[in-house]
């Protein structure tokens, strides 16, 4: 889901680095971005656990998406923390190098992945949830160290560009993983519905922990370019001074919270008489078309932030964008022959691919201005929220996916705008800043609430609520202390 640019690093700081280390960028930048990829797949992992965990343990969909709520809580819980430790004894992570912080997110996220075993051999659902706790914590501490680093690994202008591509790797994660997730690691019993129970997810978690201590010992050793910065860190809270910072700071949490709220909801709300019916097994594969419409944007977004000549610019985005429907396609269409002995039809998927067109436009339109950008592509969420509020079969399935393919550029330019012309404040900021993930803990209780007592499609009012803002934000808020011009 979210790239951050944390710890008071900001592309400048390239200036500094040794000559020696440059050409190392490039390879460094892959292996890095190979995190993203990670913390992508296990986050999408959750939207396979809500369901499962509801029917396994008789959940209401409130104690469901509680699943959401321990692992974007984590987020908050570890970034305060870290934001604390920060202001009063300097940066952690300038201390332990990005490297050992990488490290010990690996260490601590495989720990988060063994805990799942014990959880399911005593049938605790709150054993789980702490699982999930420790696991979102490590992938914090991931995030912590690892886009920062994305970030410096070239001039400060493109940052936005190379945050927008690891985040576009990142997506492919939330894309495979319903298929990979779903059938490869819990195997085929988990669509036909005869898993048996909360130990179906033993064997796959185990398998995931293990991926991360492997993980952690190859970076341990590994040679990656060393970047540090030594700005001071005052005492006190000093960054609510700038009021774009605070819009900011509140469009993070209505972002990561409104696309996890959805992500979560989609095989509910696909199961819902009143929208689909469709049955869990059914359901699931759409979960890829709408990571996978964040994976189009992102990618799109990447080169639309560059500096191409507009021709090449244009050109380099369709060819992103048909090489990735192309991908998403390939992994819905190969799931439902394993599954059900047939290919899905091109033409049932048509609606996304004129989706993805009119994306194109908006795009055309923003002119790669990242406030613009952001409200144009809230406006899109917000009709495609109102049209899953008020319809029913197949205009409700693509409108509801569609909501991810205009998330898709929000969280770079979110960040990068409320960051920009911090000076000295920009360590504070970006730990605040990364704290609001915990919307991806608290709106999907909100909502999870609601959809208990109204029912799914009027339970989108909190996703629509948290769109509006960013509309707000993206033609106001980021412009409010008149840092920016567009």
């Amino acid at each position: 889901m979210k790239g951050l640019m944390m710890d008071g690093i900001t592309p400048n700081t390239t200036s500094t680095r040794p000559a020696s280390d440059i050409p190392r960028g490039h390879g460094a930048f892959i292996t890095v971005t190979s995190l993203f990829f990670l913390w992508g797949f296990i986050t999408c992992m959750n939207d396979l656990l809500i369901p499962k965990f509801k029917a396994d343990f008789s959940l209401s969909q409130f104690q469901a998406n509680l699943v959401q709520s321990a692992f974007f809580g984590a987020y908050f819980m570890v970034s305060f923390l870290y934001f604390l430790v920060s202001a009063i004894f300097g940066d952690p992570i300038n201390r332990i190098g990005y490297k050992n912080g990488i490290v010990l997110g690996l260490a601590v996220s495989g720990a988060g992945c063994v805990t799942f075993y014990p959880a399911a051999s005593f049938h605790s659902y709150p054993l789980f949830l702490a699982g999930l706790l420790i696991l979102g914590g490590g992938v914090t501490l991931i995030q912590i160290a690892a886009n920062p680093y994305v970030a410096i690994l070239g001039p400060e202008d493109s940052a936005p560009s190379r945050l927008n591509l690891s985040q576009g790797i990142n997506s492919l994660g939330y894309v495979i993983a319903p298929l990979v997730g779903g059938l490869l690691l819990f195997g085929s019993q988990v669509y036909s519905g005869t898993a048996s129970g909360p130990k179906a997810v033993q064997a796959p978690y185990l398998g995931l922990a293990i991926v991360f201590f492997i993980l952690a010992g190859v970076f341990k050793f590994i040679h990656l370019p060393n970047y540090s910065n030594h700005d001071k860190v005052k005492p006190g809270i000093h960054v609510f001074r700038h009021p774009h910072f605070v819009w900011g700071w509140l469009a993070i949490f209505f972002y990561v919270g409104s696309e996890v709220t959805v992500g979560s909801i989609i095989i509910n709300y696909l199961g819902d008489k009143d929208v689909l019916g469709l049955a869990s097994r059914d359901a699931d594969k759409y979960l890829s078309f709408y990571w996978g419409g964040l994976m189009i944007g992102r990618l799109m977004g990447a080169v639309a932030l560059g500096s191409l000549q507009s021709l090449r610019k244009y050109s380099l985005m369709a060819v992103m964008a048909i090489g990735s429907m192309l991908v998403i396609f390939l992994n819905a269409t190969f799931k439902e022959n394993l599954t059900k002995g047939h290919f899905l039809d091109p033409l049932d998927v048509l609606p996304f691919v004129i989706m993805v067109a009119l994306s194109f436009v908006v795009f055309a339109v923003g002119r790669s201005k990242p406030g613009r950008m952001i409200g144009l592509f809230g406006i899109g969420a917000i009709i495609l929220t109102l049209f899953s509020m008020t319809t029913h079969g197949s205009l409700a399935l693509w409108s509801i996916i569609g909501i991810g393919l205009f998330n898709s550029i929000m969280w770079s330019n979110i960040f990068t705008l409320s960051i920009r012309g911090l000076g000295e404040d920009t360590s504070q900021g970006s730990s605040l800043l990364v704290m609001m993930i915990v919307g991806g803990a608290i709106m999907p209780a909100i909502q999870g609430a609601v959809m208990d007592s109204v029912g799914v499609r009027l339970s989108l009012s909190v996703v629509l609520l948290g769109y509006a803002y960013l509309v707000f934000f993206g033609f106001v808020g980021s412009k409010k202390s008149g840092n920016f011009k567009e």
